[in-house]
């Protein structure tokens, strides 16, 4: 059995064929007034964990759960994107209107490109050039799929290119960043909440398919590196389904406990995370398509934040954020894999 050491606020257990304590320790407080998203620099080491719709900033950590630097005049800073050469980080501001971007050597704003009055972008991902970005301000179904092309110079901004598909609010998009596509793109905290998935050709969105499968108050998505999985987190179940993302048809479900909150496959598709919200068994890490969880942490006080787990290359370490309740203050904590 591997073993799993943590940086953690609270107790954090590894349970394996027999319960095992695990190193315990003080936690990273974040100093953030709310969790919008986190995202995974291996190339400088670095997390950025952003503080979401009604914060102005970006915390940055170093592999050990030391922060490095706040960066600030990020108005309502949530999705986060890398280019593909590790060398700019993309930041939705949903209360900016705007994609901002930092250089990742001097951690920095270097460039800021408008989205349009009352966009509010805020979900992000990537295919090759284009980082696509989910915007809708209001639950009044103006919600879409807007494209930020950084291949041209300057960059272009075109904002509802989702189709016919309706989005009440803005989008939570999924991707193979590091491939053409596909991209998918899901409606968040609805009754019956649907995702569409889209090949990308000639830089344009083409529709697939949609499904409601996921079921009702979806949270969290995630795409495999081959682009041919999609994983989903939906409140309204005790498991997390799998699908292919050529038709959204079923690949396998995990069964894990009520509350489903985050889910995050790692970038060598080894490992999948699955974060819940109850008492017990907060985070569980199968390998895809396996039958029972080759580790599982308790994590006794806080919970796993929605949308609040984030793997390093090679899945070497399991970035948690967790809450005191199911929003609040962040905390970083970070497993050793």
């Amino acid at each position: 059995m591997r073993r799993i050491s943590a940086v953690c606020a609270g107790t954090l257990l590894l349970l394996g064929m027999t319960a095992t304590a695990a190193h315990a320790a003080e936690g990273t407080p974040l100093g953030l007034p709310g969790y919008g998203a986190m995202i995974v620099d291996d190339e400088h080491s670095l997390v950025f964990v952003s503080g979401g719709p009604s914060s102005n900033g970006i915390v940055v950590t170093d592999f050990d759960g030391r922060v490095r630097k706040t960066i600030g005049k990020q108005y309502g800073a949530t999705g986060m994107a890398l280019n593909a050469d590790r060398t700019k980080l993309y930041v939705a501001l949903a209360a900016g209107d705007a994609i901002s971007v930092i250089d990742l050597n001097t951690l920095r704003e270097i460039d800021r490109h408008p989205t349009g009055t009352r966009t509010c972008p805020t979900h992000l991902a990537r295919t090759g050039d284009n980082i696509w970005f989910g915007h809708g301000c209001d639950d009044n179904w103006t919600g879409g799929v807007g494209r930020l092309d950084t291949a041209v110079s300057p960059a272009t901004v075109q904002t509802s290119q989702q189709g016919d598909a309706r989005f009440l609010r803005a989008p939570v998009l999924a991707s193979a960043d590091d491939a053409d596509g596909p991209l998918v793109a899901s409606q968040l905290a609805m009754s019956r909440s649907t995702s569409w998935a889209y090949t990308v050709d000639d830089n344009a969105l083409v529709s697939k398919a949609s499904s409601d499968a996921p079921g009702s108050n979806l949270v969290d998505t995630d795409v495999d590196a081959t682009g041919e999985l999609l994983y989903t987190a939906s409140r309204s179940t005790n498991d997390f389904p799998a699908y292919e993302t050529t038709g959204l048809t079923g690949r396998g479900a995990y069964r894990v406990g009520n509350h489903p909150a985050a889910v995050s496959i790692s970038p060598d598709d080894q490992y999948l995370a699955l974060g819940i919200q109850n008492p017990g068994n907060d985070v569980l890490i199968y390998e895809p398509g396996g039958v029972l969880p080759v580790n599982r942490l308790d994590i006794t006080e806080d919970v796993v934040a929605l949308r609040g787990l984030a793997w390093s290359e090679y899945a070497t370490k399991l970035f948690v954020i967790t809450v005191v309740t199911s929003s609040g203050p962040p905390t970083l904590r970070i497993i050793d894999i």
